[in-house]
Parts: C-alpha cells; structure tokens; sequence
C-alpha cells in the first residue's frame, strides 16, 4: 500500500517542530523514508511541501535542510497570528454552524475544569483544539490552513510560558464563544486580539541569535510507521 505523502509530511513537521532534526541539518531522502518506513517518493514530495511552508529549504551541494529562521522571521509570525485569529473569529460569528458551538463550549467547559486543577499540559492541548475549530468555524479552507502552519511554526520557534491565571485565559475564550454565539463580530475579533495578543507575551525564542539546541530530542514517531498504513 502506498502511504500518502501528507502523512509523512505531518510526521517530519511533526518531528521538526519537536527538535529532532537540528535547524541546519540535512534531511536525505534515504534516511528519511527508512525511518518512517516508506519509500523515497512520498518523502520527495513532503519535502517539497514542507519548503513551500518554510520548514526546509534546498541548498547547493548539500539538499533539503532544516531551515534557520531569523528572529525577525519569528517575530513576524507572532505579529501575522495577532491579525489573522481576530479575523477568524469574526467570521467564525458570520458562518459558524451548531456542531462547531457545541465543540467550543465543550472545550471551555473542560478548560475551566482543567485551569482550577491546575495541569498546563491538558491546558495547552486544550487552548490549541480551541483555536484549530475557531479557525474551522471561519468557514475559510484558506484561513484556517494558515492558521494551522502559523501554529505548527511558532510552536516549532518558540517555548511558552504558562499563564499566570488560566482561569482568566479561559475567561476569554468563553467571552469569544459566547460574542461568536450571538453573531457579535466585533465584539469577538476585540476579545481575540486581546486575547492574542495577551498570548503572544508569554513566548520565548528556543534559539535566540541563532543558537543550536544542546541535544536533538529521539523521534516521536517509530522508524516503521504502521499508525500510516491505516
């Protein structure tokens, strides 16, 4: 069976953005299909799609390479999320459907569940399911697909710093649902941006002036992927 090409592409990112290709490095089509345990053509055209995202990038003599974003580059990816999620929930109160509403409270509901307990982890699982079915509920292929590379790039560049009140975080996210229910389109793009905004203070550059990790982390995913063949 031949694995899709999307699937290895969603396993490299993955892994790129969890450190387990070093920002530089080579990234031969060989040592790549054996460990995921495909063949050379869908790792040729993931490659092709991840440069397109600016993941890798092809250099002389050398081939696909983990790209190195500059700090401004990183910089710029904070401030185009800051403008594109109030965008999204503004349309998410113009076209979102029943199903999306019932997902979002649902994830509120579990965040302030999760907030007073405590566990940041769940919390940030939580907040990225949030805004992946806020982008969904724009009605918009094209916003909520760049949305979603804006979020796989910024989680790649940059660590998070827990909030120092999750409950007031999710406060927010509550008050954009219920702007989004009512059909108020101002009154969620205001919360979200505020809400972004507030969201962006709390990053940190993982390799400021360019600096290398100290160790690349093992690969979350097994050299044969057999979750791909299903």
């Amino acid at each position: 069976m031949r694995i899709p090409a999307h699937s290895v592409c969603t396993a490299i990112r993955d892994d790129i953005v969890a450190g387990v290709y070093e920002r530089g490095g080579r990234l031969t089509e060989e040592l790549l299909a054996r460990r995921y345990g495909v063949s050379r053509v869908p790792v040729r055209e993931a490659l092709r799609t991840l440069e397109a995202e600016g993941f890798v990038v092809t250099r002389r003599h050398a081939g696909a390479c983990v790209a190195e974003p500059t700090e401004q580059e990183a910089a710029d990816l904070l401030e185009m999320r800051m403008l594109l999620e109030p965008l999204g929930a503004a349309r998410a109160a113009q076209r979102r459907t029943e199903a999306h509403l019932k997902v979002l409270r649902g994830l509120v509901r579990l965040g302030q569940e999760r907030s007073r307990r405590g566990n940041s982890e769940d919390l940030r699982s939580l907040g990225g399911w949030f805004h992946e079915t806020l982008a969904q509920a724009s009605g918009s292929a094209a916003l909520t697909s760049t949305l979603a590379q804006l979020r796989h790039k910024i989680a790649w560049m940059y660590s998070v710093d827990a909030p120092a009140d999750p409950a007031e975080s999710w406060a927010e996210h509550g008050g954009i649902v219920d702007a989004v229910a009512r059909g108020d389109s101002e009154r969620a793009r205001a919360i979200t941006a505020l809400h972004t905004e507030r969201a962006s203070a709390a990053h940190r550059l993982r390799f400021p002036n360019g600096e290398k990790p100290d160790r690349v982390r093992s690969s979350q995913h097994p050299v044969n992927m057999t979750s791909l063949r299903h």
